[in-house]
């Protein structure tokens, strides 16, 4: 479970506005740090096949909203990409 603070700060890293919570970038920035806490603890549990489906769910949920981002504002996602230091 992500912290309310991580969450703070992946959301400030690319929101358009002061409020802006649900553009594709921050929604992108968000599940970025998500898998990032998750793939740790897959590291240490081996074992614990429901947080691995739930690690690949949320790769797949930010594999369509790049997808997305990428079809519709391209800029933007080069900036979503290199900021958050994503490959293609």
């Amino acid at each position: 479970m992500i912290s309310r603070e991580n969450k703070q700060k992946a959301m400030e890293k690319l929101a358009r506005s002061e409020k802006d919570v649900g553009s594709p970038e921050v929604q992108v920035s968000i599940l970025t740090s998500r898998i990032k806490e998750v793939t740790e603890h897959v590291k240490q549990n081996k074992h614990d096949f429901m947080a691995k489906r739930g690690l690949m769910q949320m790769v797949g949920q930010r594999k369509k909203l790049l997808k997305y981002l990428e079809r519709t504002n391209f800029d933007l996602y080069k900036k979503t990409i290199a900021e958050l230091g994503l490959r293609k």
